[in-house]
């Protein structure tokens, strides 16, 4: 009664088993799993219609593949302007006017740099005149930059006043001195507009 089943009693239920598999199930009889309750299972039906992603894995791939094209529309749109895929620091008519107003100029700003490099080497040489001259330069770039920069900074904001009355300006005019600061052909997004053509 107790005792345990010989090899030659088992066999043929593991026949038995397969060929149960092998034919069709009766639709009346039972399933041998639980029912899912109608709300989870329109929310895996829906989940599988979406396209929306069943683990965190897979979730945070899709994010980042995500990411990456945002950020390739982005650096085509720095290339050529396209208004729709800028940055937000970038986008609206008031930053658009501001990029092209200073595009639009002659800025000793953008020249500071390779000016800098130049006064710097200057100053090395051991030569008291020409260390003179190089201390000369420095101040003189510098009020250049600051007069240039308020002038900049008065233009602008008039007629900021004058186009956009109703706008948000908040920052434009900061946005500007700081695109007076690089040198033209590294400026992002790409100038628009050429020297001397008012935009």
């Amino acid at each position: 009664m107790f005792r345990s089943r010989s090899k030659e009693e088992k066999a043929p239920t593991g026949k038995v088993t397969a060929d149960l598999s092998k034919t069709p199930r009766d639709p009346q009889a039972p399933k041998g799993r639980p029912t899912p309750k109608r709300s989870d299972a329109q929310t895996q039906r829906r989940r599988a219609s979406s396209g929306a992603p069943t683990d965190r894995k897979e979730a945070m791939k899709r994010q980042r593949e995500a990411r990456r094209v945002d950020m390739a529309k982005q650096r085509e749109a720095l290339a050529s302007g396209d208004e729709r895929y800028l940055p937000a620091r970038d986008k609206g008519p008031v930053r658009r006017f501001v990029r092209d107003f200073v595009d639009s100029r002659f800025c000793i700003a953008e020249y500071f740099l390779p000016l800098a490099v130049i006064i710097l080497i200057l100053s090395v040489i051991q030569v008291q005149g020409i260390q003179n001259i190089s201390l000369l330069l420095w101040l003189g770039v510098i009020v250049l930059i600051v007069v240039d920069s308020v002038g900049l900074t008065f233009r602008l904001r008039k007629q900021l006043n004058e186009r956009f009355p109703d706008k948000p300006k908040r920052g434009a005019v900061a946005y500007g001195l700081m695109r007076t600061l690089q040198m033209r052909r590294l400026r992002l997004p790409k100038p628009q507009v050429k020297r001397g053509e008012r935009p």
